[in-house]
């Protein structure tokens, strides 16, 4: 699957991005489908799906900074948080799909 650039002048409809994704995740729709050339169902569904785990992503990390990496269990000793593999997790997925896409993006939070 390969994405194109769109040239400056091309001005097309973008689809609305999907209802459940939060402010961040629907500007980078927003941008990406300004920016690139995805309109097929698969390009876009595997768009949203990529969003979504930027999404998860991103809330985990929110979670982290408020919580703090290490959290301690019900005998009083630390552990890693747990959210920290789940954000590892969701970041590599979102990388990915931003590799299947042909997306030369850096990455956001």
């Amino acid at each position: 699957m390969t994405s194109r650039s769109m040239p400056p002048t091309a001005r097309r409809r973008v689809p609305p991005a999907p209802a459940h994704l939060e402010p961040q995740e629907t500007k980078i729709w927003a941008d990406l489908l300004a920016s690139y050339r995805l309109d097929d169902a698969g390009s876009l569904l595997l768009l949203q799906t990529t969003l979504e785990a930027h999404q998860r992503a991103r809330r985990c990390r929110e979670h982290i900074d408020a919580t703090g990496e290490a959290v301690r269990d019900r005998f009083g000793q630390l552990k890693p948080n747990p959210l920290l593999a789940a954000e590892r997790d969701a970041r590599a997925a979102f990388l990915a799909g931003m590799r299947i896409l042909n997306l030369d993006v850096g990455e956001s939070r």
